[in-house]
This record gives C-alpha cells, sequence and structure tokens, in this order.
C-alpha cells in the first residue's frame, strides 16, 4: 500500500469486514474499486450518523477508487424496514428526488462529488416488468426474510409485515448486481440486506462485494442511535453555534467514539486523548477540542474559533452572544407567535412545547405561560433554549 496512514485510518472504528482478506487484496492490487453505497433519501438533511460511513468512502476515493453513489429513487419510495416498527408511509418519486438534491449539496462536505458517480436505482426498476420482478423475487423464500428481528417483534405485537416489506432487501441487493460493485460501506444495520447483494452477483457470476461494516453513532441522548426523528442528531448544515453546542453535549463515554468515527484524527493522535483522560484529563476540555475539530470540518476554521468563542461566552460566562439577529414586533403579542416569527420554531404548537418545557425567556424573565400576552420594549432578548437568541427591534 503507497500511503499506510490511509489504509490504518481506513479500517480505523470499523466493526468488521467481510470479507477482510479478500477486500485488503484488493486495496492492494492496482484495481480501481467500485465501491458502492445507497441511500433512501428520508428527510432533508444528513447528520453525523451518516458521516461515519461517508468518512471512509472519503478515504477511499482519496487512494483513487470510484465512489458509487446511489440514490433510492425507486426504493425510497416505500423505504427500507430495518429497525422499524411499523410499516414506512408510501412516497412520491417527486418527494424522493427532492430531498435528493439536498443529500448532493451536503455529500459535498465530505467527498469531491465532482469524481462520484451518481447513480439512481429508478434506473432499472421504473422499467422493470411484473415478470422481471416476480424472477427476482423467486432467489429466496418467505421464512429467509422473516427471520429478521424487526418482523419478528411486529408478529409478536400482532403487527403487520407488508409484502412488499420482504422484497426490500433483493431490491437492495439487485442494486450491487446492476452497478457491479467490488465493495460497499455500510452502517451494521444494512448487513443483511448487503450480504443478499452478496448471493445476487454470485448467482450471476459476478465476484461479490465485499462489506465494510461501520458501527452506528449514539445520538446526543447518548442512548439511542442518532436519528434526526429522535432529534438527537447534529446536522450537517447546523449553524457552527448549534454544531459546536450539541457537540459539547454529549456524553463523556463516546468522546473517543465521536473521535475515531467522526473526525479525520489518526490512531495515535486518539490514542493521546484516551490517555489523557485515564490520566484525569478534563473531559470538558477533550469535547471542547472535539467540537472544534467536527465544525472546522463542516463550517470551515474560521467559523470553528468563532463558535468556541460564543460557548465560552454563552455558556461558561454566563453572557449573551456579541451578534443575534433581530426581529420586528408589535409591543404586545403570544409569545407562540414571538418564537415563530424568530425562526425558533416551525409552528405554534413547537413553540408551545418549548415554554411548557421552560425553554423561553425574555430579558431575564422565564415565560412560564403561553396563554398570556407579552409586553415587550425595543432592545429585550428572547432566548429560546441554551442557544438561540433574537434581539427585539
Amino acid at each position: 500500500m503507497k500511503n499506510d496512514s490511509a489504509f490504518e485510518r481506513l479500517f480505523l472504528g470499523v466493526q468488521d469486514v467481510i470479507v477482510r482478506a479478500k477486500f485488503e487484496a484488493k486495496l492492494k492490487g492496482k484495481k480501481k474499486l467500485r465501491i458502492k453505497h445507497g441511500v433512501d433519501p428520508t428527510t432533508q438533511d444528513l447528520h453525523l450518523g451518516y458521516a461515519v460511513v461517508y468518512e471512509k468512502l472519503r478515504i477511499l476515493q482519496e487512494m483513487g477508487h470510484t465512489i458509487v453513489f446511489l440514490i433510492g429513487s425507486f426504493t425510497g419510495r416505500f423505504g427500507d424496514p430495518t429497525d422499524k416498527s411499523e410499516t414506512r408511509a408510501m412516497r412520491s418519486k417527486h418527494e424522493v428526488l427532492e430531498a435528493a438534491v439536498s443529500y448532493k449539496r451536503q455529500l459535498g462536505k465530505i467527498l469531491d462529488t465532482s469524481l462520484v458517480e451518481l447513480r439512481e436505482n429508478g434506473e432499472w426498476y421504473d422499467t422493470m416488468r411484473a415478470e422481471d420482478l416476480l424472477q427476482l423475487m423467486s432467489r429466496t423464500t418467505t421464512s429467509r426474510m422473516m427471520e429478521r428481528d424487526m418482523f419478528q417483534e411486529r408478529i409478536k405485537e400482532g403487527k403487520e409485515v407488508r409484502l412488499h416489506e420482504l422484497a426490500y432487501p433483493l431490491l437492495q441487493g439487485w442494486d450491487s448486481v446492476e452497478l457491479k460493485s467490488d465493495a460497499t460501506v455500510i452502517g451494521s444495520d444494512q448487513t443483511f440486506n448487503e450480504l443478499m447483494g452478496r448471493e445476487l452477483q454470485q448467482q450471476e457470476r459476478q465476484a461479490p462485494q465485499d462489506l465494510m461494516i461501520m458501527p452506528l453513532l449514539v445520538g446526543t441522548d447518548g442512548v439511542r442511535k442518532m436519528s434526526q426523528s429522535l432529534g438527537n442528531h447534529i446536522g450537517f448544515d447546523d449553524a457552527p453555534e448549534d454544531m459546536y453546542g450539541k457537540v459539547m453535549s454529549i456524553a463523556d463515554e463516546q468522546i473517543l467514539t465521536y473521535f475515531t468515527l467522526v473526525t479525520r484524527k489518526t490512531k495515535k493522535e486518539i490514542d493521546e486523548i484516551a490517555s489523557d483522560l485515564k490520566k484525569g484529563g478534563n473531559p470538558r476540555n477533550a469535547k471542547a477540542a472535539l467540537a472544534y475539530e467536527i465544525v472546522k470540518t463542516y463550517h470551515h476554521e474560521k467559523n470553528a474559533k468563532a463558535a468556541a468563542e460564543h460557548f465560552e461566552r454563552v455558556f461558561t460566562k454566563k453572557g449573551q452572544p456579541a451578534e443575534m439577529s433581530e426581529i420586528k414586533t408589535k409591543k404586545s403579542m403570544d409569545v407562540r407567535d414571538l418564537i415563530v416569527t424568530a425562526g425558533f420554531a416551525k409552528s405554534k404548537s413547537e413553540a408551545q412545547r418549548l415554554v411548557e418545557q421552560g425553554a423561553v425567556k425574555v430579558g431575564d424573565k422565564a415565560i412560564k405561560d403561553w396563554k398570556k400576552k407579552i409586553t415587550l420594549k425595543k432592545g429585550d432578548v428572547l432566548q429560546v433554549g441554551k442557544r438561540h437568541f433574537a434581539r427585539i427591534q
């Protein structure tokens, strides 16, 4: 391997590789590999949970391999049932492709998208005949698909499993055949689906893809995997101050995991951080270094410095940010309307929940009753949560 440090970084934090010896041999060979990664766009935003995989794709791209980034323009319409306790709602092709536009833009924060082969699985599924689909479905059994944990849980709870959900792993697997994938980088929850890809490739007399399997990143709640729907995510597009603050809120136990999975630190550097913590180093300092590193990756160094200064001023010294947005309001108004006008909530109901949670202040006064109108004067500061401030004009 020409670049031993890149090779070491590639395998840092990896949960498993199927088949490792073969994948390493491919990487040491002269062939330019086709590295597949597929995603069904379900929201407008990417978060650090995705970055666990994308950072590995970045290293592989820098090694000279082709990243084939597959948008599930077909499969995204009904969605992967993996880890879902309920059947997903069906969506239109338009909805999926609209979300995909945002994904492609944010992908550029990590990968050189000019070198990425962007594909959509609607290329083959939108023109597939019913007979061809049935032929594909005949390649496995219902009992094999029903072995999956989430389906067994649903059956125990008396919930339904729809026929199209059973077909999903086959469709994801067939993507690997269409793309002639040499390897794929995935979160551990996608292992079953991508093993199906290996089987289908062998049936089609293709060399089976190798799987680089990454652990799932725990979110800011310190318990569950990072997910936008759970509200424990750190988004690529989060403002620098918000991103920094969210990283500072993660559990101390996750510091080294985050350094390993979502930063570009070397094993030696991470080992030094681990040694310092073991000797009694302050976790807050390590977390601040982590937050700085992550914000720098997504928003550049000058914004990382500003975010660190903002956090120090607002959270450590209990001050207010030097700069904040300004809003024009009436002298007296519903606090929910004020919060929505400031852009700190998308709806009155969301604003109401923030008030009920004790997260809202005007001036130094906590707002506890969302039913009462509040009187405002120029210069008052609206604070929602720990990170959101707006000055009344």
